[in-house]
């Protein structure tokens, strides 16, 4: 079967997940999630990836990207899969695959959904029961973010850099954000565009994408439902 093409649109962020083989870890020391962000950020520059928002789980990691080019997302997780794997294997002598085939991404309309995914993805951690709170774990971009601290990885969305006309401000608004609680639907409907990568968005959205691309961003008719959905079991994250 031919692999279901992706949403490409240069300067529109996508939502990336890729996952370890067999939901098994692709992070076993504290070296590992530094060598992977220093290998994000080279390659993000390379193929003129900007990223906003990144966590990194012990089996999984998202990120917030928006590239400036059609194919930059493409490029730069095949780049930074090679570079990653490699190290891997090297570090700890294993052989075969790390990742569970390629990398997921649902197109995003940022407007409506851009903070929101930034906050569902810094709080990764907390949903997981990891901490207590977002700012305690150390391999996300909330301190960054929210908190200030150093992080030359990120490029600010300019909807991140409107929360406030100074970097104290705009972290103090985005804190707030996290103040509010993000129901089951919310997190389903996030979920839903991103194991299926459509596109999370409002509907007129949609349908600007829709004829853009000349390609469905809506689910079709429902089949039956995946086993761990009937059991109300969700693996993302």
């Amino acid at each position: 079967m031919p692999r279901k093409p992706r949403f490409t649109l240069s300067g529109v962020p996508q939502h990336v997940i890729q996952r370890g083989n067999n939901r098994e870890p692709c992070f076993f020391a504290e070296q590992d999630y530094r060598r992977y962000l220093e290998d994000l950020q080279a390659c993000a520059e390379k193929y003129d990836c900007r990223l906003h928002a990144y966590v990194l789980m012990t089996n999984h990691v998202h990120l917030l990207v928006t590239p400036m080019q059609e194919q930059g997302i493409a490029e730069m997780m095949q780049a930074l899969g090679r570079r990653y794997v490699y190290y891997i294997n090297k570090t700890y002598r294993r052989t075969g695959t790390l990742w569970e085939g390629r990398y997921k991404a649902s197109l995003i309309d940022s407007e409506a959904y851009l903070l929101t995914c930034m906050r569902y993805i810094e709080l990764n951690p907390l949903r997981a029961e990891m901490v207590n709170h977002a700012g305690e774990y150390k391999w996300s971009s909330y301190g960054a973010n929210a908190q200030g601290r150093a992080d030359a990885r990120l490029s600010p969305h300019p909807l991140y850099t409107a929360l406030g006309a100074t970097a104290a401000d705009r972290q103090h608004a985005y804190r707030e954000l996290f103040r509010h609680h993000m129901d089951n639907a919310l997190l389903h409907e996030i979920r839903e565009a991103l194991n299926h990568e459509l596109v999370l968005g409002r509907s007129y959205f949609k349908d600007k994408i829709e004829t853009m691309t000349q390609r469905q961003t809506r689910l079709g008719l429902p089949g039956r439902p995946r086993a761990e959905e009937e059991a109300g079991v969700y693996y993302i994250d």
